[in-house]
């Protein structure tokens, strides 16, 4: 089943958030301004693809281009893809629930993302527990 992962990504230009798909041997890649939360609409970018190692990567990226933490990560079900419409099925150590991607506008680059929860017992960690440091993905 492909993967996905989002990272917490402080770059010198802010926080925000990178959401990873593995899809046809490479990873869909989208800047979120910010992190995900049940029902909410936020917008963000598309970026170039990236190589599938970038998915387990976590730490400083060169260029000083900031750090990236894996927040979560887990498996993944297209439910409906076309050029301008994403919707999965995400099934993380924090995040379950379908995603909506859609594009936005003229320009290639601007999209919108939409989580909604799935009904689970296991709470998602507090944005503010995503300090530097910790890592939700790796309990110690």
């Amino acid at each position: 089943m492909p993967r996905f992962a989002l990272l917490r990504h402080d770059s010198p230009r802010g926080l925000h958030w990178d959401f990873f798909l593995e899809l046809n041997e490479t990873l869909r890649t989208w800047a979120l301004d910010e992190m995900p939360q049940d029902g909410k609409t936020v917008s963000c970018v598309a970026l170039g693809d990236h190589r599938l190692a970038y998915l387990d990567y976590e730490g400083p990226i060169s260029g000083e281009r900031g750090n990236v933490l894996r927040w979560d990560e887990g498996e993944f079900q297209v439910e409906q893809a076309d050029e301008s419409r994403l919707t999965t099925q995400i099934d993380g150590r924090w995040l379950k629930g379908r995603v909506v991607l859609w594009h936005q506008g003229v320009s290639p680059e601007n999209w919108s993302f939409q989580f909604f929860a799935a009904p689970t017992e296991q709470p998602q960690p507090p944005p503010e527990a995503l300090g530097p440091g910790s890592n939700p993905c790796r309990p110690s």
